[in-house]
């Protein structure tokens, strides 16, 4: 098996990270890096869980090679809060009591912290479609809307 240097910013920190060929981003996180808010839900890029921003964009880090990451930036859930302060749709999520059992959640913020740098002021159904890629099999979805509203205006 193949063995690569990758070059790679990661929550504003630069890594240098020797990874296998077949070896994804997402375990690269976890497994390199510690850095385990990053779920592993489903491997197959259908629940979100392990949602982080590459370059800007939410991606399924299940169904990225850590080797294409060479050169890029990813920011994870542990890269939202900056100067020990949470990010706002951290916060709106704690307020709103949008987290139950809480595996989602990593997901659900990224793929919110995106949509809210596109549109600081998205409609409802705006955030629905930005979210449609995140499974949460706990809360029904409610309060999470209502939480990414709430960051909105901050």
């Amino acid at each position: 098996m193949a063995f690569h240097k990758i070059n790679i910013t990661i929550n504003g920190g630069l890594e240098q990270v020797v990874v296998p060929s077949n070896m994804t981003l997402m375990q690269m996180l976890r497994e390199n890096l510690a850095l385990t808010g990053t779920k592993n839900g489903c491997s197959a890029g259908e629940c979100g869980a392990c949602t982080v921003l590459l370059n800007g964009e939410p991606v399924n880090s299940c169904m990225v090679l850590a080797v294409e990451c060479d050169g890029t930036n990813i920011v994870t859930v542990e890269g939202l809060a900056g100067d020990q302060q949470l990010d706002p749709v951290q916060e709106a999520i704690i307020q709103s009591g949008g987290v139950q059992c809480g595996f989602c959640t990593p997901g659900i913020l990224i793929s919110a912290r995106a949509l809210l740098d596109r549109n600081p002021d998205p409609a409802e159904e705006e955030i629905r479609e930005a979210l449609v890629g995140n499974l949460c099999r706990c809360t029904g979805y409610v309060r999470i809307i209502e939480s990414v509203k709430a960051a909105a205006k901050v």
